[in-house]
């Protein structure tokens, strides 16, 4: 947005100038077509005189040849009187005759002489008129194509403004569909993040109270799985008296930041009351009164760092964990810090605008408008810096209600080192800046001792924050291991401990100390943690939920109704075993008598007895390997009874195992879950800040807008009355031209007069 903005600020400075080269452009074209009129006037003055120039020289030959006859005349009387002269004397009367003709003569004489000094006179007058026109006009026609070249160069000049603003017009109106459609894009998005962020509350309620239901009902002893449960760490004093001194050098830092802070805002405040206009004299800008007003309420943003700081110290004690996770009170110093970090970004185009203006001063040189032009760069770098340690001390934030990754929290804080040595750097810079600054005010002859009191105040200022912001990066530098360390951890575990953990940790600190006070007192038998785990084991194992207890029961009941139908089977097979064994023993005692009848008769029927026997004997053989697969069968089949219990606990086992697997999914889903809602609503929050700060930008667009509008208003006074001036120079041109006019005919009619009168005579 601040490309938006120079953008604008550049694209009003080339209207203004556009409008001035435009109102200078009629006033040069009318006055360009006024003397090209003029010109053409005398052009035809020039012609006329040259005219009369002609008739005179007319009337100057006829003059001559006049003159030439009266002196042919006077010749022949002068011959004449000679010849009477020598015919002797005569009368009277040719005396008087005589008499008249010399006095005629003498008459003519005379005449004659003061026409040709009248002739001289006049022909010298109109020799040095006609050069002084002729000057004229060659002055005018120079001015004319000076003119000229001077409207050919403007209107160059202005079609190529007109083109240049038409271009950056046209890409500006493109950015602005792309602004206009982005935030359209972004608006949508943050529907879409609300309804997500609905339902995914929805479902984790779901989840969790699932999740409850089942953890209640079967998991009754669980340390070992989920880890935010796990106590395997120890409560150490030293981290805990480190953790207090570190946010004890901290505070003070804070504490000498805040007062700089405050000073330079006061300060700047009265300093824009003071330079370039003294409100005590004449009053200020419209723009330098609003810098003002939100300068005057500077404390409101500074104050609370130092207020939330100290409640962050105050809550770090000998009796608490430290870790990034459990400080919650960094969120209310983020959220501070944050603030003020706006206001910086409220303030930044009113102290832009307010050196602009003293670059406008009629006293500004070159070199003091340079350093402002520096200045206006110091201070968009010391708000960028600002804006950077606000986005990693947000992040620390964070960790005070979710569990981040070790190296991510080692990685903001190398990040949030480097932005404070740049901030330093940036100070540093601004101050130089402004000492010299302060340097070539000095040199000026309008300074005032309050303008020099209020600047060496305000170098003071810029000195301390100079000096703390780099005590502060150097103090972070230094403890730069300390905040990176994992600190009170699970042995073994990569993540941080978390506030459940650290809450049990100091019941069990509390435990220990009890105990350690009371150790004569007879307290209960604890019971070790590993045999509450085997117990846990034995009571998993053998211990089921209700309705796995009545499945149990149901199938029990089924397995010894088959059982007992197979009782009634085996017993049937029994006696029918005993049966057929009866006759087996009877059989075989028929057998042994036979063979020993067989044996006291004769050879032949002992050999016939003998095959009877081992036919018989055959016969038992095959009888007992079929009572033996029998045996056999009824042993396979009770075999299998225990085989098929076994593989029935097997599954009980292993579907515990499941569920028990399926309920940590179940946890680290909810716990990604909680996180990603965490993060939509960061973004959501930065999605509203950044509707804010647009609102404010618009905002500032407006009274830009106001403002240009009312400098137009004023550039199109001056030159209205410029244009006036300009009419009543012309007017009074006009005049000197019509007395001018006014000389030329009286000198024609002088001429003309003279003229006549020569020829008259």
């Amino acid at each position: 947005m601040a490309n938006v903005t120079d953008l604008q600020t550049k694209y009003s400075k080339l209207a203004q100038e556009y409008s001035k080269l435009r109102a200078q452009n009629q006033v040069l074209k009318k006055g360009v077509v006024d003397e090209q009129a003029n010109s053409a006037s005398l052009k035809e003055q020039l012609k006329q005189r040259d005219q009369s120039l002609r008739k005179q020289e007319q009337e100057m030959d006829s003059l001559s040849f006049r003159n030439q006859q009266l002196a042919k005349r006077v010749e022949l009387l002068q011959e004449e009187l000679a010849v009477s002269e020598a015919k002797g004397k005569k009368g009277k009367h040719g005396l008087q005759t005589q008499s008249v003709f010399d006095e005629d003569l003498q008459k003519k004489i005379e005449e004659n002489e003061r026409l040709h000094i009248q002739f001289y006179e006049a022909d010298e007058q109109h020799r040095r008129q006609e050069a002084e026109l002729r000057a004229r006009l060659e002055e005018l026609e120079k001015d004319s194509e000076q003119h000229q070249a001077v409207v050919d160069g403007l209107t160059t000049k202005y079609m190529e403004t007109i083109e240049r603003l038409q271009s950056d017009k046209a890409r500006l109106e493109v950015k602005a569909q792309t602004l206009e459609r982005e935030a359209k894009e972004c608006r949508m998005r943050t529907e879409e993040c609300q309804q997500q962020l609905r339902r995914c509350q929805s479902e984790l309620n779901r989840q969790v109270k699932q999740s409850s239901s089942v953890i209640q009902e079967k998991v009754p002893f669980n340390d070992t799985i989920i880890l935010q449960c796990s106590l395997d760490c120890v409560f150490s004093l030293w981290i805990q008296l480190k953790a207090r001194d570190v946010a004890g050098q901290a505070l003070s830092f804070i504490q000498d930041l805040v007062a700089a802070l405050l000073n330079f805002h006061s300060y700047t405040e009265q300093r824009v009351h003071i330079y370039p206009r003294d409100s005590s004299i004449e009053p200020i800008s419209p723009l330098n009164q609003k810098f003002s007003q939100y300068l005057h309420e500077n404390a409101a943003y500074v104050r609370p760092l130092e207020d939330s700081f100290l409640q962050l110290h105050q809550s770090i004690t000998e009796d608490t964990v430290t870790v990034l996770e459990t400080v919650v009170k960094l969120k209310s110093f983020a959220d501070n810090f944050s603030s003020y970090t706006h206001f910086l970004q409220k303030i930044l185009p009113y102290q832009l605008k307010s050196l602009e203006e003293e670059c406008e001063a009629t006293l500004c040189t070159a070199a003091l408008a340079a350093k402002n032009q520096e200045l206006q760069s110091d201070m968009k770098r010391v708000t960028s810096v600002f804006e950077k340690l606000q986005n990693y001390i947000n992040l620390l934030a964070l960790p005070s209600m979710l569990t981040f990754e070790l190296f991510f929290t080692s990685a903001v804080f190398t990040q949030l080192a480097a932005c404070l040595h740049s901030l330093h750097d940036a100070v540093k810079e601004m101050s130089k800046h402004y000492n010299q600054k302060a340097g070539l005010e000095q040199e000026l002859p309008t300074i005032t001792q309050k303008l020099c009191t209020t600047t060496e105040c305000l170098l003071g200022s810029l000195g301390s924050l100079t000096s703390s912001t780099g005590k502060i990066a150097t103090f972070f530098s230094n403890n730069l291991d300390f905040f990176t360390s994992s600190g009170y951890s699970p042995r073994g575990g990569a993540v941080t401990l978390n506030p459940l953990q650290a809450e049990s940790m100091l019941a069990n600190k509390k435990k220990a100390a009890a105990y350690i006070h009371a150790i004569k007192k007879p307290r209960p038998q604890s019971v070790p943690y590993r045999e509450a785990l085997s117990n846990r084991r034995i009571l998993t194992s053998s211990t089921e939920s209700r309705e796995g207890l009545t499945q149990q029961v149901q199938q029990s009941q089924e397995k010894i109704a088959r059982l007992e139908q197979e009782k009634e089977h085996w017993l049937l097979e029994a006696q029918l075993g005993k049966v057929r064994l009866e006759k087996e023993n009877q059989r075989i005692a028929d057998l042994e008598a036979q063979l020993a009848a067989a044996l006291g008769g004769s050879p032949s029927s002992q050999t016939a007895a003998a095959g009877t026997l081992a036919q018989n004997h055959e016969e038992a053989e095959a009888e007992q390997k079929t009572a033996g697969k029998e045996t056999t069968l009824c042993t396979s089949l009770v075999g299998d009874e225990e085989s098929r219990e076994q593989l029935i606990k097997t599954h009980y086992m292993t579907r515990v195992g499941e569920l028990t697997t399926q309920l940590q999914i179940s946890d680290s889903k909810a716990v990604h879950f909680h996180s990603e809602c965490r993060a939509l609503a960061k973004r959501l929050a930065i999605a509203e800040k950044s509707r804010e700060t647009l609102s404010e930008e618009v905002k500032l667009a407006n009274q830009n807008i106001t403002r240009l509008q009312d400098e137009l208003a004023t550039t199109k006074r001056s030159y209205e009355d410029q244009l006036s001036m300009m009419s009543d120079h012309l007017c009074s041109m006009n005049e000197t031209l019509s007395k001018q006019r006014e000389e030329i005919d009286t000198l024609k009619l002088g001429s003309k007069g003279n003229a006549k009168k020569n020829k008259g005579r």
